[in-house]
């Protein structure tokens, strides 16, 4: 890294730069926090709602007619820590550049989170005052943990009946296993919300209601009623930094008095660390408590300098390499987003990792090995799109009209080429025949789909040999729904669809030996290939491994690829149902070839023959998904809910009351969710709700294997 990462002409340094996502359980309040983070940072100038369809970064028909996020947005904008009487603030004064990505909660739309944060340096996790840590909060908590990425935590919603902000951060101890401790208490609750306690500068933020949306707030002192509360949790920080941080600690033991300054800092360390979650709490909706939590943000959560360099590979040899922020460097990012947008066309969001990047620059895919012009740069602010010339390390832009490139592709200098790691995603588990309503149609879906498949890695399309119909797959009902409601809206294309199906799975539940063979005499040349396999169960998540033990050339050098490649397509169709089989591994051990009739297609015909003939021998089994379901009932319908989770073969976890409401906890395969909310809704006449996502794979019991079987022959 040079002796000073920053561009001479860029706005902002690095230093003061912040890449942050809002990410939660669908409900929390992750789209109102951001209206209003815009808002108060100038970038708008009137405050949307959800609930009206006016917000900024819910822009699709879809979202706004739901008042759900279903695709990441990624806005950018600036904020000035104001200097007030006598609280420490780190960066006052100076103005700094914040670039958010709000995601979706909805399951179905997990891909947006996945992919945002991988390109993030930092997070706010908000949970909902009133339920706490829901089941999404914990898959988006993981997803975090997985990329390393620090969080602090905003308990909202303090305005709601029956919100509690201990209860809350008990749960993320609890549940999330997060090192959390208040720096933001919420003064007062529900209707009597009227601020926060500043736990760091012992001082109490009201926000005066004066028809100015909270813009407005003043520093007081500590009411008398709450100082022994704001001294425990002041007390609670020095302890908690004394076993985490070691200047802290040297300085408690040393007896020398802790500054609040030192005491920031050393908060900030271990944030960054990923050892300590900071907790605010307020209301987005009530705008109460959102100035600090950006300042928090600023205080508290890494700039592109303080995240350890993004890993990479050679392509050339796969030998490691990183990337440190550096405008000096060689150019290198992470095309982590697609998006067909009506007003400008294709465009690729990307986060700068090293060096910069103009129009006109040349940038390389070592995917796929192809170099392009960038001949347009972008930058979203709020709802506008702003034409950028230049855009540096730690940056996030959109490039406009870029061909050939996926989710998750690498762009670099050519001279340099590396690999980042690309984001991970999960395996549909839910797919549909869908066919055009006429010959007109028929063209445009094609295009449509492929379209869609480019954008959203989560969701597949592939045509079934045997019935010649298109199958589309995704993460669920709402994930389909909304691609067939884009194919209408956005290519103007009409189509029927089927009846959602199951994305089963296959294993085995032995090792077996099996044995492939092709021989074909049909005068002139003929056809030899012969294969022996050995299979064996994968730990579960391990997915499919081959591995060539061939010695003594029983099968040659140049037929082994073929032995693969057919190898991988024989896993596809399983032999209990034709499902894809996952979760095994396959040596290659013996064979034999003919000087004359041996070639590629016959080995690789006989590869396929030999899986089959070793699945068959080896108990193979039919896996069906299992979702983790959350159900919050009022308690007089929870002997209904259930009875009716029984009925679906659910395995309960646990239950929960908290009030008259009862949460319950339970394992469903996913064959048996189907119409799941209409069900509810009438056994609870409208007052149950639930939320879902998916677990793992498990056997699918004898008593409904044949009803699986029999109703996809006849499908």
């Amino acid at each position: 890294m040079s002796a000073n990462p920053n561009s001479p002409n860029r706005a902002f340094p690095l230093e003061r730069t912040r890449n942050i996502g809002i990410a939660a359980h669908i409900d929390a309040g992750k789209t109102t926090l951001t209206e209003r983070i815009l808002f108060y940072t100038g970038m708008i100038h009137k405050i949307g709602e959800v609930h009206e369809g006016t917000t900024v970064t819910d822009w699709m028909e879809q979202e706004r007619e739901r008042g759900i996020t279903i695709t990441s947005a990624a806005t950018t904008c600036s904020w000035m820590q104001r200097k007030e009487e006598g609280i420490y603030k780190a960066y006052e004064g100076l103005k700094m550049r914040v670039n958010i990505i709000d995601t979706p909660g909805h399951v179905d739309f997990t891909a947006e989170v996945e992919r945002s944060l991988r390109v993030l340096d930092g997070a706010i996790a908000v949970f909902c005052g009133v339920a706490g840590v829901q089941p999404q909060s914990e898959t988006v908590w993981r997803q975090a943990s997985k990329y390393g990425v620090p969080r602090i935590a905003f308990v909202n919603k303090m305005d709601r009946t029956g919100a509690d902000f201990n209860a809350a951060v008990d749960s993320m101890r609890n549940k999330l296993g997060a090192n959390a401790w208040p720096v933001l208490i919420p003064l007062g609750r529900e209707d009597y919300l009227k601020g926060q306690l500043d736990i760091l500068n012992q001082k109490a933020v009201i926000y005066v209601e004066d028809g100015q949306q909270g813009s407005t707030y003043q520093v007081e002192e500590i009411p008398a009623d709450h100082k022994e509360l704001a001294e425990k949790a002041y007390q609670d920080l020095i302890d908690q930094m004394c076993d985490l941080d070691e200047e802290i600690g040297m300085l408690f033991l040393e007896e020398k008095p802790i500054s609040k300054e030192q005491l920031k800092a050393a908060i900030r360390r271990q944030t960054i660390a990923n050892k300590f979650v900071p907790v605010a709490g307020g209301s987005a909706f009530k705008n109460k408590g959102v100035q600090y939590l950006v300042d928090a943000v600023i205080d508290y959560l890494p700039g592109p300098l303080d995240i350890p360099a993004a890993r990479g590979l050679n392509p050339d040899n796969l030998e490691p390499m990183e990337v440190t922020s550096d405008d000096n460097a060689k150019f290198c990012s992470l095309a982590f987003k697609l998006w067909s947008d009506p007003f400008v066309g294709k465009l690729v969001f990307f986060r700068v990792y090293s060096g910069k990047l103009s129009k006109g620059d040349t940038v390389y895919n070592p995917r796929t090995n192809k170099r392009e012009r960038i001949s347009r740069l972008i930058q979203i602010q709020a709802d506008k799109r702003e034409d950028i010339d230049t855009c540096y390390s730690g940056d996030i832009a959109a490039i406009v009209g870029i061909k050939n490139i996926t989710t998750g592709d690498t762009l670099c200098d050519e001279d340099h080429p590396i690999l980042l790691e690309p984001p991970s995603f999960p395996d549909p588990v839910i797919s549909m025949a869908i066919e055009p309503k006429t010959k007109v149609d028929q063209e445009k879906m094609g295009i449509a789909l492929q379209r869609l498949a480019e954008e959203d890695p989560t969701f597949r399309v592939h045509t079934n040999e045997e019935t010649g119909q298109t199958i589309i797959a995704g993460m669920g009902e709402l994930h389909l729904e909304i691609i067939r409601d884009r194919m209408f809206r956005e290519f103007k294309v009409e189509a029927n669809a089927g009846k959602p199906q199951i994305a089963y799975k296959e294993t085995i539940l032995s090792p077996a030996d099996g044995e492939g063979k092709l021989v074909k005499q049909s005068g002139g040349r003929g056809q030899y290939g012969h294969v022996v396999v050995k299979i064996t169960p994968n730990e579960r998540g391990k997915g499919i491994t081959i591995e060539n033990k061939i010695v003594g050339g029983a099968i040659p050098k140049e037929f082994i690829p073929p032995v693969i490649k057919g190898l991988n397509e024989a896993v596809l169709n399983g032999v209990v149902g034709g499902y894809p089989v996952i979760d095994v591994h396959i040596d290659i051990v013996d064979g034999s070839f003919h000087d004359v009739d041996s070639n590629e297609l016959a080995f690789k015909m006989a590869a396929i023959f030999a899986f089959k003939d070793g699945v068959k021998k080896a108990k193979p089994i039919l896996l069906e998904p299992i979702m983790k379901v959350e159900n919050i009932t009022p308690d007089e319908y929870q002997g209904d809910i259930m009875g009716d989770l029984n009925r679906r073969r659910a395995r309960i976890q646990g239950m929960e009351t908290k009030g008259n409401l009862c949460t319950i906890t339970a394992e469903v395969p996913l064959a048996e969710m189907f119409g799941y909310s209409t069900a509810i809704r009438s056994l609870s006449k409208g007052r149950s709700s639930y939320s879902m996502e998916p677990s793992h794979f498990e056997q699918v019991p004898t008593n409904v294997l044949n009803a699986v079987l029999d109703q996809q022959a006849k499908g």
